[in-house]
């Protein structure tokens, strides 16, 4: 074999083996790049279930926020509603029992005495509302009460703070001498919401005539009223 051809044989070979060793590298290059690629691809599809996860449990979570602020504001509602029912003085404001008020009677204009004001003062340190109007039992022989006048009914709930008076007018006969009259010393009365007996003294000046037949009470209010009040 001579020089030339040794030449030749050892470039075809040379050539061959480059071909191959950079076909090796290549293919290597190539793998690595599809397993960088594969790697990359799980990475993305791992991290995509977790954002999704993460997604859901946050929209969770601000729903579940969002439940506890709009139960705050229907809390808040109530509330209002509440402070309404205060301001009525029909919800909150508790009604006035014996225990809360001091009550006491005297004859109104001059003799014959046809009528009296009964008053009934909050001694208690809180609000209270005198509801509706004093039933009151003159006489021992009828036990009815005193029928009302619904004229003297006040459009607002008479709300007493400490301190404060209620009024209530009472009719006890047309005047007059009367064999019907007869003369009281002390009554009683109850008010509503409350059955507590409530003695009142009228001894003073001789007592009050009252005709049974005759009597009428207004209502509870914070001041006498001419016309509604007038009976």
């Amino acid at each position: 074999m001579n020089a030339s051809r040794r030449t030749a044989l050892f470039s075809v070979a040379a050539s061959a083996a480059l071909a191959l060793s950079l076909t090796a590298c290549q293919g290597g290059e190539g793998a690595k790049a599809e397993g960088a690629a594969a790697a990359e691809t799980a990475a993305s599809a791992a991290s995509a279930p977790a954002s999704g996860t993460g997604g859901s449990k946050g929209a969770a979570v601000g729903t579940a926020h969002k439940s506890v602020s709009t139960g705050s504001g229907s809390a808040a509602a109530g509330g209002s509603t509440g402070a309404q029912g205060t301001g009525d003085g029909s919800a909150a404001t508790p009604v006035c029992a014996a225990k809360d008020v001091k009550v006491s009677a005297e004859r109104q204009d001059g003799p014959p005495y046809t009528h009296i004001i009964l008053t009934a003062r909050n001694t208690s340190g809180h609000r209270c509302e005198m509801a509706g109007f004093p039933h009151i039992q003159f006489l021992e022989s009828h036990k009815q009460d005193v029928p009302s006048v619904a004229k003297s009914k006040p459009a607002a709930p008479t709300v007493l703070n400490p301190g404060d008076p209620a009024y209530a007018m009472v009719k006890l006969s047309d005047g007059g001498v009367d064999e019907d009259n007869e003369v009281v010393t002390a009554f009683q009365l109850i008010l509503q919401g409350d059955s507590t007996v409530i003695a009142v003294d009228s001894s003073a000046g001789g007592g009050l005539a009252v005709d049974p037949a005759k009597t009428l009470t207004g209502y509870w209010t914070t001041e006498l009223r001419n016309g509604a009040d007038d009976f």
